[in-house]
């Protein structure tokens, strides 16, 4: 049964008499419709006109690319063996392109912020040009922290690693429209999101972070990996506590 095409009829008020006047067609094609055939291209067009929705979101298995369980391989730019094997010209062109938003979350990733000299600074005027920015710690005292630090073999810098990361955000810390947080969540990979752009870097037991490899993502559609990996980042920011001026908050809606 076609749920989206019967919700589009029902918030447009039209039957399947109705519709089928408006477009066309005999009133019995469009109750196969809605028991689940799916129209030629155009006619789904013209369906899509008379409802005011787009023909994806009636229909997203008529797009590979869009459908739930399709082949992720469209959303994946480049892979690398190793985070470090991406080029720094990347990470900066991602940073400096930001237009919406930037979102990450890892455990302390210093390195974003020595991409420029003026990292910090760079970000705080993109949030002051109306850029939504999240940044994701793990908090340095919590207990899973130093379980990382062991599975990664720091003997014990990782608290510090930290520590330093949030030494440098400079002004971002009172800067409106970025929002810094610390999660007590055990990470499988950190996610490094500018707008439609993202790099994953998913974990390996006993490798440091310039170590794991890394997937270079575009966002294509809202049932991709991409979306997975942004959704994954929505569940963990909904724990942290807000941290300003070096002193963790309360969380704050």
């Amino acid at each position: 049964m076609s749920q989206r095409l019967e919700s589009a009829m029902l918030r447009a008020e039209l039957d399947s008499a109705m519709l089928a006047q408006r477009v066309g067609v005999d009133v019995k094609t469009v109750n196969r419709w809605l028991a689940g055939r799916i129209p030629h291209r155009r006619t789904r067009l013209a369906v899509a006109e008379v409802l005011n929705e787009s023909e994806t979101t009636l229909w997203p298995q008529t797009r590979p690319d869009l459908t739930a369980g399709a082949p992720a391989t469209a959303e994946v730019l480049s892979a690398y063996a190793h985070r470090a094997d991406i080029p720094n010209d990347l990470w900066t062109s991602l940073l400096l392109g930001a237009t919406e938003r930037i979102d990450i979350i890892g455990y302390a990733y210093p390195f974003v912020l020595e991409l420029l000299p003026n990292a910090a600074d760079i970000i705080a005027g993109k949030c002051r040009s109306g850029v939504r920015v999240r940044l994701g710690f793990a908090d340095p005292d919590c207990d899973h922290v130093a379980e990382r630090d062991n599975l990664e073999q720091m003997h014990g810098t990782l608290p510090g690693r930290i520590r330093n990361a949030l030494s440098m955000l400079g002004q971002l810390t009172a800067t409106p429209g970025c929002q810094i947080g610390l999660h007590t969540t055990h990470l499988y990979n950190s996610v490094f999101r500018f707008d439609d752009r993202m790099i994953v870097t998913p974990y390996l037991v006993r490798a440091r972070g310039y170590q794991h490899p890394a997937l270079y993502l575009r966002q294509l559609s809202p049932y991709g990996i991409f979306s997975s990996f942004a959704d994954q980042v929505e569940q963990i920011w909904d724990t942290v506590a807000y941290y300003s001026l070096g002193v963790p908050n309360e969380q704050t809606a």
